[in-house]
């Protein structure tokens, strides 16, 4: 019986670490933060007021490179996920 109830609690354990998980993700997608990254060589050559059009698609071509491995990370992780998923089951 002892089992029995040890075995329930860590179960519950683990829906509660999840939840939570799942929680904070959520939570995490509504904050963002507005960040400017610049290498040194592309300040020094779109320092200047005259030059925030430019300095602002810099900025942009950054994070557009800076997002496409993480999409590729996601995806190749939820490939996984579906095929351990598939297997145990099976």
């Amino acid at each position: 019986m002892s089992d029995r109830i040890t075995g329930n609690k860590k179960l519950e354990k683990r829906v509660m670490k999840k939840k939570v998980t799942i929680l904070i993700f959520i939570v995490s997608l509504f904050f963002s933060l507005n960040v400017e990254a610049q290498c040194a060589m592309c300040r020094a050559a779109l320092g200047g007021k005259e030059n925030n059009v430019q300095a602002q698609a810099v900025n942009d071509g950054i994070v557009y490179l800076m997002a496409i491995p993480y999409v590729l990370v996601v995806g190749i992780g939820y490939a996984v996920y579906r095929m351990r998923k598939n297997k145990k089951t099976d």
